[in-house]
């Protein structure tokens, strides 16, 4: 649909955003996997790898279909929202009395870092990631020395 020269360079950096989301997921879900989490490395990879898919999808049909009025790329990432919003709210019931809903906000958060390397937003997706990756790590710590100063240790 695009011309060969273009085509080739419109894939190389599709390639590289899937590569990155990919990359980003999994330093998010190797932290999950080492907390001992259900969902791991494969899990964050595969979310934000798919999100950042169903953006350049989106974008590139945008373009390609640029003669029609209407087509929207932001409406598919909307959806990818509320799609993993729906995987996070089954994760969540999935483990009974013990909600996992950290593991759930991961899961959107990763999907918001494939979206992000989607769009070709990669500082932003990179931020994401470090920034969650504190939250994951750093936070846990902190909110468990919280819990045996103030006397509520038990999870």
């Amino acid at each position: 649909m695009f011309p060969p020269l273009l085509g080739a360079a419109i894939e190389s950096a599709s390639a590289i955003s899937l590569i990155a989301a990919a990359l980003f997921g999994a330093f998010l879900g190797v932290e999950r996997s080492l907390a001992g989490k259900h969902a791991g490395m494969r899990t964050y990879a595969l979310v934000s790898l798919g999100s950042c898919l169903f953006v350049i999808i989106g974008t590139l049909s945008s373009l390609q279909l640029s003669i029609f009025p209407g087509i929207n790329p932001l409406q598919i990432a909307a959806s990818i929202v509320i799609g993993i919003g729906f995987i996070g709210a089954g994760l969540s019931s999935m483990r009974g009395d013990h909600a996992e809903l950290t593991t759930a906000s991961g899961i959107w958060v990763a999907s918001g870092v494939g979206m992000a390397c989607g769009f070709g937003f990669y500082l932003l997706a990179f931020a994401a990631t470090a920034i969650s990756l504190i939250v994951f790590s750093v936070f846990a710590k902190l909110e468990r020395a919280l819990r045996v100063r103030y006397g509520k240790e038990s999870e």
